[in-house]
Formats: structure tokens, C-alpha cells, sequence
């Protein structure tokens, strides 16, 4: 049986991650395999890294190239140069990816750049997606300085809503209105953004008294999406606030949950022209070698650095 090169969980390695020798990919009737060029780094997904056990393969981002088309022709053709995801083990030289999660490059994105687009990219948009019509709407997003955050702010302006983010340092807050911002709230307290609401939708990803504070700055008939709690999974709310307030929604959102319901294919191809024609910047603060990969991951863990991080696999 021929081998691959892969990151895999080792506890015995600083950063829990290392790159070994693993069995070839074989893909299924509706699966291209790719040649990996690019992957990036998920807070989600590093986060896990952690605690999994030896052996565990992480990895939903990639992009690369189709050496072996889907049984069933559908999908990209062998040469294609493509973006996908997975549920876990991108993080490989080669990687069998369902047609529906796949999309071909336009010439001019880069791998790197395509590398950001899956899960930032379509979790933003998915997320957005939840306000409905977002033209002349208000929308909160907290956590804007990451690679969701910074995708989220470019397409709700794209939308034509007035955007108002956060940003926990005075260093960053540049960074969130070149995003798209109208306005940006400095520090951990939501407070402030009251004065800019009420809020038509919200996209929430701190968790606790973020998600708290956030639940009472909607509109009525608006909705917060929770997208995750870097900071903490636990929130105490006013529900009689919430409840009066009046049709208001709280959404949870799992990406590979709405992709079940809705192919990431052609957002992944819509995302990645708004890239080609430089309508959609991707926020690559770190490019690396895989080989830096328990380096990087440990600097995303302590966010040592916004945006997204790519790391070729060369």
C-alpha cells in the first residue's frame, strides 16, 4: 500500500503536532483527490489538536490541485486548480474531497489565498445569510479581527449594512474598519455598541458575557448567530429582555451543518471571483512552511496575530 506524508497528533512532540508517513487516500465514487499545495489553520480545529488522541488527523482547509477526477465525472477535472474542505485530515499531501466541497480557481487567486476561503470564508457567509436582506440593516460583529471576523465585516458591507466591530487592543482597531467597520468598540465590553444599535443581526463568537451583552442590544424581529465562545461557552441573559424585545432569534451555527443542508461548492467558486477581482481581501497575517506547524499553532492558540495563517506544504 503506497504512503502519504500528513500532520498528525503526537503528545510526545512540542506543539502535539508532527508530520509522519500514513496510508494513501482512496477516493470514493463522488470524491476528486488533490495534491495539496496550501492549507490553513482554524481556531477550532487547532483547539481540538489538544486534547485529541496520538494518531488523530486534523485539517478542514486546502487547496490544491485534482490528480484523479470523481468516479461519477462529476467535479473538476484532473489539472484543476481547486479549494475544498474537510471534515478532518486536509493537512496531507493528498486528500480525497467530496465534489460538493470543492470549487475550481479562477487564474488569478493564489493557493494561499484560496487556503483562507472554506471555513472562514463560508462560515461568514452562512452567517450573514441569517439577516436576510442586510441593506441599510445594522450588524454587530464581535471577534473582527479574526479570519470569520474579517471576511464577515468585507461582505456586510459588500451588503450595504452599516457594520459596527470590535477589537479587544487599541493596535487593531485600523484593521476592522479597513475590514469594512463603521465603527469599532475598543475592548472586552459590549456597552458601547449600544449607542450604535439596535442591531438587525449580530454575529457573536466570544461566548459569555459577550454573547450576554449581545442577546440585549437586538432589534426586534433580529437575530444573533453564536458561531463559537473563544472566551468562554458559558452566558447568563436576560431572557425577559430578550423575550420582550420581541421576535428576536438566537441562532447557533456549526459549518458543516449548514453545508449539509446547502453545497459548499458554489460558494466556494463565488467567494474565490470575489477574490480574483479583488472585491474580497484574504487576511493572510502568517505564511509558513508545514513544517512550522506546531509553532504556528501554538501562536493561533495564544493569538499572537489576526487574520488567518497558511502554510504551504513545500
Amino acid at each position: 500500500m503506497s504512503s502519504i506524508r500528513a500532520i498528525v497528533v503526537d503528545p510526545e512532540v512540542p506543539g502535539r503536532l508532527a508530520i509522519k508517513e500514513v496510508e494513501a487516500p482512496q477516493s470514493g465514487p463522488s470524491e476528486a483527490l488533490v495534491q495539496v499545495e496550501t492549507i490553513s489553520l482554524n481556531r477550532g480545529e487547532v483547539g481540538r489538536v489538544m486534547q485529541a488522541a496520538a494518531g488523530w488527523r486534523p485539517g478542514w482547509d486546502l487547496a490544491g490541485t485534482v490528480i484523479k477526477q470523481a468516479a461519477n465525472g462529476a467535479g473538476p477535472k484532473v489539472g484543476s486548480r481547486v479549494v475544498g474542505t474537510v471534515n478532518a485530515g486536509s493537512w496531507a499531501e493528498q486528500v480525497v474531497v467530496p465534489t460538493n466541497r470543492l470549487a475550481e480557481l479562477p487564474d488569478r487567486v493564489t493557493f494561499a489565498q484560496a487556503a483562507t476561503l472554506p471555513i472562514a470564508g463560508l462560515t461568514a457567509l452562512r452567517a450573514l445569510e441569517k439577516g436576510g436582506l442586510l441593506l441599510n440593516r445594522r450588524v454587530l460583529i464581535t471577534g473582527s479581527t479574526g479570519g470569520v471576523g474579517l471576511f464577515a465585516h468585507q461582505l456586510a458591507r459588500r451588503s450595504g449594512a452599516y457594520v459596527v466591530g470590535t477589537a479587544r487592543q487599541t493596535r487593531n482597531e485600523a484593521l476592522v474598519r479597513e475590514a469594512g467597520a463603521d465603527e469599532v468598540i475598543v475592548g472586552d465590553d459590549l456597552e458601547p455598541a449600544r449607542a450604535y444599535g439596535p442591531y438587525h443581526l449580530i454575529i457573536e463568537s466570544l461566548g459569555g458575557k459577550a454573547l450576554a451583552s449581545a442577546l440585549s442590544l437586538l432589534a426586534p424581529g433580529g437575530t444573533c448567530v453564536t458561531l463559537g465562545w473563544s472566551v468562554s461557552p458559558e452566558a447568563t441573559f436576560d431572557v425577559s429582555n430578550f423575550v420582550v424585545t420581541g421576535g428576536t432569534t438566537l441562532y447557533g451555527l456549526v459549518i458543516y451543518v449548514e453545508l449539509q443542508r446547502r453545497a459548499a461548492s458554489e460558494d466556494l467558486a463565488w467567494l474565490a471571483q470575489l477574490v480574483a477581482e479583488q472585491q474580497l481581501r484574504t487576511p493572510i497575517e502568517v505564511e509558513a512552511s508545514w513544517h512550522d506547524i506546531g509553532e504556528v499553532a501554538q501562536r493561533l492558540l495564544q493569538r499572537q496575530f489576526t487574520g488567518k495563517a497558511v502554510l504551504h506544504l513545500a
